[in-house]
């Protein structure tokens, strides 16, 4: 049986000390801060030229267009596929029914 070289639960080794109780400060309570009558600043609100609407226009027409070219694309890749196959399997059973005819 294997034993190990190191004690996995080894005892306390020396006298235990009693636990140190720490007395815990008084409690002071303050009064709360008064609320500023000043109003908050607003937000910073964002500003759009009419150069970057024409850019946020232009880049989203971008991105619909390159994501339709790959949808169509994925689209005729599939439809391609499903042609090829019917006409092999439409070639193996012509194949087969002229085999059984002889």
């Amino acid at each position: 049986m294997f034993r190990p070289k190191v004690p996995t639960n080894p005892m306390p080794t020396g006298v235990a000390a009693a636990p140190v109780t720490a007395e815990r400060p008084a409690v002071i309570h303050h009064a709360p801060a008064p609320v500023p009558t000043t109003p908050a600043p607003a937000r910073p609100t964002v500003q759009l030229t009419p150069s970057a609407v024409a850019a946020l226009v232009g880049g989203g027409t971008a991105v619909v267009l390159v994501v339709g070219a790959v949808l169509v694309s994925m689209l005729l890749a599939v439809a391609v596929t499903a042609a090829s196959l019917a006409v092999c399997a439409l070639v193996i059973r012509s194949l087969m029914a002229s085999q059984n005819r002889r």
